[in-house]
């Protein structure tokens, strides 16, 4: 049975021939064509089958034209230059990361394309007057990278911390000191007559304390091992859950025909200090960020309006950034940033927004326009 050239999937019943190469369904054959005609063939050449079935086209995204469900979902919008961000759960190769930042030529209205394949998220920079949101996302679904979109997640909290490799870290340290523990006669070589006789209980107990290091504390190497090994990559856990696999092989053999203790101290603090090492890689990780945006760049303060209540004059007064609340008045000077987004109450501002968006020239807004955080007052 043929497999798709698109999407990798059995050409069955109702399957179609284009191009000399087989497809499994009407989709997939529109994509290739959507793609080769565009001058993205080389979207194949990275991966053998990289892409994914398209979605029917009978899904329907009219809710993005209206106006308030849109702006929740764009990050800014001058009217000139839109920007949002899309969880493509579909995303799993280098071919995909490839066309989904060339999606520039695919349409003219689109600008760039910023994948981010850890979180599986692209952000995409788009001009609103040559192409529409729900026309971005027809787009995407048409060649078979359909965006999750959810507003009932956007006002959720972060998810908080992840305690998984900490219960990991748990688990193999109280494995390693228990078989160090229980290790001890084997290292000093005491012939004493109940440790002689009961070693076989001691050697037992090392076995259960070391199983579930192997099958919890030590899974995420196998599991990255098997995925490797998979798609034909020898990564770093491949030798890293061999030596674990044979040490406990070898272990569990020598205490089974009395061969000796085995080595389950050295398993279960292999695991151990190999987990603490990726924590505290982790920890490094996230003090150092490498995906700052205009956002990291604000200003310890700012200057707020308020009115006097005696004299009913404007007071200045400075405050700190994350001080200020919704519908507070603030002033910003020429080549000020502006903290937050907002409405001009007074006074013609011209804003250059290249820190947002990389657009050089600025724009000119009058009283009651939007403005976006990011830009950067250039007037007086």
């Amino acid at each position: 049975m043929n497999t798709c050239y698109h999407c990798g999937d059995p050409c069955q019943e109702g399957s179609v021939q284009f191009d000399q190469h087989d497809f499994c369904c009407q989709g997939c054959k529109m994509v290739y064509e959507i793609l080769t005609t565009n001058d993205l063939g080389h979207y194949y050449q990275l991966q053998q089958t990289p892409g994914v079935s398209p979605k029917s086209q009978d899904t329907t995204y009219d809710y993005l034209e209206q106006e308030d469900i849109a702006q929740q979902l764009l990050e800014f919008d001058d009217g000139n230059t839109a920007i949002v961000s899309f969880l493509i759960p579909s995303i799993h190769c280098s071919s995909c990361i490839w066309v989904l930042e060339n999606l520039s030529k695919l349409h003219p209205g689109v600008k760039t394309g910023m994948v981010n394949f850890p979180k599986k998220k692209v952000q995409i920079t788009f001009d609103p007057r040559a192409i529409s949101l729900k026309e971005v996302v027809v787009l995407l679904s048409r060649i078979g990278y359909e965006p999750y979109i959810s507003l009932n997640e956007m006002d959720q909290a972060e998810p908080g911390p992840d305690y998984t490799l900490i219960y990991k870290i748990g688990v193999a340290g109280f494995a390693f000191g228990n078989v160090m523990f229980l290790s001890f006669p084997e290292y000093f070589d005491v012939n004493e007559f109940w440790l002689e006789r009961f070693k076989w209980v001691f050697r037992w107990l090392m076995f259960a304390f070391s199983v579930p290091v192997v099958l919890y504390s030590a899974s995420d190497y196998f599991k990255s091992a098997y995925k490797g090994l998979r798609s034909g990559i020898l990564n770093i856990d491949v030798p890293i859950a061999l030596g674990i696999l044979t040490l406990f092989i070898r272990s569990t053999l020598e205490i089974i025909f009395d061969w000796g203790t085995g080595f389950f101290d050295s398993l279960t603090g292999l695991v151990f200090f190999l987990l603490l090492g990726k924590l505290f890689q982790q920890r490094t990780y996230s003090y150092l960020s490498f995906e700052r945006d205009y956002k990291s760049y604000f200003p310890i303060a700012v200057t707020r309006l308020s009115e006097d209540p005696h004299t009913g004059n404007l007071i200045e007064e400075q405050v700190q950034v994350y001080r200020i609340n919704k519908g507070d008045r603030i002033l910003i000077r020429n080549q000020e940033l502006i903290p937050a987004d907002a409405l001009i109450k007074d006074g013609q501002a011209l804003i250059d927004y290249s820190f947002v968006t990389g657009e050089a020239a600025a724009v000119e807004k009058q009283i009651g326009e939007k403005v976006y955080a990011g830009g950067r007052q250039k007037g007086t």
